[in-house]
């Protein structure tokens, strides 16, 4: 659901831009806004404490050298399709010096991968601080007014509480969603409570131009973005206990979300490029369904294909730059097999 949310989030912005208008998809992307990325760090955070007290060697080959191959990978691919815009003429030397930026600046979508082993080494070298000293202390960097036009900083202050919360929180977060599939009854209540009061702020406009809308005012963002990200939860566990197609395809989604999260781009720039230019459809609205299905899809289409052959670096680390053996799957108690990374 997560990283659905943010291909949807790309795919719909982008349209909505190319063809100077809006749909529908636009109210869910903006009912969407205050959990979107809060909800991704807080799972994220979720499975930290698996490793955090490991020793450096196994931490690092888990939270940092796994997130930084696949950044470094595909960023130089991100940015090789993108060559003739990043250089402007310039040549080879223009395109280099966009790399080296790229190792201090996280690029374009990639910026999130790039945080969560920057987190991830922060929560490690955090970790003997007492949870709410180091709750409160995120939190303030939450809540100030920090912009300084660093991508790296200015998302560091803005997420890092949600990643630190479901660190802190994990057999709590784990606790609730065994509580979800226990009362059914009361879960649905909880979650259509919680939508109403999301939709009424996202959609009720605050009069203050810097925060537009009532959930983006300060204090009001912090609270939605964790409360959105304990909803997604609870909605996961509801629907590990429903079963089914839905609930199936949602999984592959989460297993492979670093998959869909790393190749979107492409199919979601080719398909809006050719659905504006035909001008077949001209709904906005359906036009941002259709590049978010394709998006989501390409990309696990892609890995199935490459997956034995040796493609395959593309989305799994080759076992050369592993620092130690390679780590199996496991479920993560209380939510199934979803992994958010």
């Amino acid at each position: 659901m997560c990283i659905i949310l943010v291909v949807m989030m790309h795919s719909t912005l982008g349209v909505g831009e190319a063809m100077g208008g809006e749909g529908f998809m636009h109210h869910i992307v903006a009912f969407a806004k205050p959990f979107r990325i809060p909800d991704f760090f807080l799972l994220s955070g979720l499975f930290v404490g698996r490793v955090v007290d490991r020793d450096w060697r196994l931490f690092a080959d888990r939270r940092i050298v796994h997130f930084a191959y696949f950044y470094l990978l595909w960023l130089v691919l991100q940015s090789a399709v993108k060559y003739g815009q990043i250089t402007d003429g310039a040549g080879p030397g223009a395109f280099l010096a966009h790399l080296a930026h790229g190792l201090v600046e996280p690029y374009s979508t990639l910026w999130f991968i790039y945080l969560l082993a920057v987190f991830s080494v922060a929560v490690k070298l955090l970790r003997r601080v007492p949870g709410p000293l180091l709750l409160a202390g995120a939190a303030l960097l939450q809540l100030a007014p920090i912009h300084t036009g660093s991508t790296l900083i200015d998302e560091f202050c803005v997420c890092f509480v949600y990643f630190v919360g479901g660190y802190l929180f994990a057999d709590r977060i784990f606790a609730l969603a065994d509580a979800v599939r226990a009362r059914i009854g009361l879960a649905l209540l909880g979650l259509a409570a919680w939508a109403a009061l999301e939709g009424a702020l996202v959609f009720t406009p605050s009069g203050f131009p810097s925060h537009p809308t009532l959930a983006s005012l300060p204090g009001v963002s912090l609270v939605l973005g964790a409360a959105g990200a304990l909803a997604i939860v609870a909605a996961a566990a509801l629907l590990t206990r429903a079963g089914g197609p839905v609930t199936a395809a949602l999984r592959a989604c989460g297993e492979r979300s670093i998959v869909i999260y790393l190749a979107f781009f492409l199919p979601m720039a080719g398909l809006r490029t050719a659905l504006v230019r035909s001008g077949v459809i001209e709904d906005v609205g359906v036009v941002s369904l259709l590049v978010t299905l394709v998006a989501v899809a390409v990309p696990l289409g892609i890995e199935r294909l490459v997956r034995h052959t040796p493609a395959r670096f593309l989305f799994r680390r080759p076992a050369a730059l592993h620092l130690v053996g390679e780590e199996r799957p496991r479920p993560a108690p209380g939510l199934a097999s979803a992994r958010p990374t």
